[in-house]
């Protein structure tokens, strides 16, 4: 090999997802990441509480603009995700092998999942109105109508051993349905989560409707938990002992929480419960007009 075809290894610096913009740890702290043979793969950012904090002001500021977007607007951004992710998915593929212990066509049928479950949910987000609201029989000339609203900001402590399925699967129920995220990375494997933070942000996806943390859920949760301006809090990825200290903590504001359910196949249909998780129900009362023996004065 001559000189001149001798190049220096690019190793890939990766940050953490906060606000549309890419930080290192306000904390400047890392740690190594390893792959399932204790090879080293990175150093990530290990977030801190100011890092956690910064994460909530982003999804607090972006929830409005979000929430307030037609049902099919956000249907086509997160079909925009599946597209992006698409054209990146051989680095996923090696990504997700690499975190996981997986060979590559195994690797391969989880991105595939993962793509697949954004497509799902994008054509969820202009039907999962019909599905839990609707017009109430009520005796007397009014229209009753009941119809959800996002909750807010949630937190989410993604999956532990599911990297990248099960982050998407937590991640996507919640923004398809007008919330906003603030999610906290598998501790051991957050490099797939890191880069999906590079797909979100160049899909349409507007700053801080996601942010990503790395680091550790004992640390950040707590602090997430007790935050008063987050409403909501998924502990998917929460042992017994952590998932027990957030939910005592998360009942300061009366946040909705999403206890841990076991999940033996992230591939298998995920149902509409984690949609529903982060849903609030309003109810409105109209009056009809006067109702004669042709029925309604409209």
């Amino acid at each position: 090999m001559s000189e001149s075809s001798v190049r220096l290894n690019v190793f890939k610096t990766y940050k953490l997802y906060v606000g549309g913009k890419f930080p290192r740890s306000e904390s400047g702290r890392v740690y190594e990441v390893s792959d399932s043979k204790s090879k080293w793969l990175a150093n990530a950012p290990l977030s801190s509480r100011k890092d956690a904090r910064d994460a909530v002001v982003a999804a607090r500021k972006a929830f409005g603009g979000w929430a307030g977007a037609t049902a099919y607007n956000r249907g086509q951004i997160l079909y925009r995700i599946a597209e992006m992710l698409e054209g990146r998915r051989e680095q996923f593929v090696r990504e997700v092998g690499e975190a996981e212990g997986l060979s590559k066509s195994k690797a391969a049928a989880v991105v595939d999942a993962a793509i697949d479950r954004w497509v799902w949910y994008a054509g969820w987000t202009d039907k999962i109105g019909q599905l839990v609201g609707g017009a109430n029989p009520v005796a007397g000339p009014f229209f009753n109508l009941s119809t959800p609203e996002p909750t807010g900001v949630v937190t989410v402590v993604a999956p532990q051993d599911s990297s990248f399925l099960g982050l998407v699967s937590v991640i996507a129920p919640v923004i398809a349905t007008g919330n906003t995220a603030v999610v906290i990375a598998s501790e051991e494997s957050p490099l797939p989560a890191l880069s999906l933070g590079e797909v979100l942000a160049t899909s349409d996806l507007p700053g801080g409707v996601v942010n990503i943390l790395s680091g550790k859920a004992g640390e950040m949760g707590p602090h997430l938990a007790s935050h008063q301006d987050v409403n909501a809090i998924d502990l998917a990825g929460a042992d017994a002992a952590l998932a027990k200290e957030l939910e005592i903590a998360a009942a300061d504001n009366l946040k909705r929480v999403l206890r841990p359910q076991p999940v033996d196949d992230w591939s298998a249909d995920p149902g509409t419960s984690r949609m529903t998780a982060f849903l609030e129900t309003k109810t409105v009362w109209h009056p009809t007009g006067s109702l004669g023996a042709g029925g309604s004065s409209y």
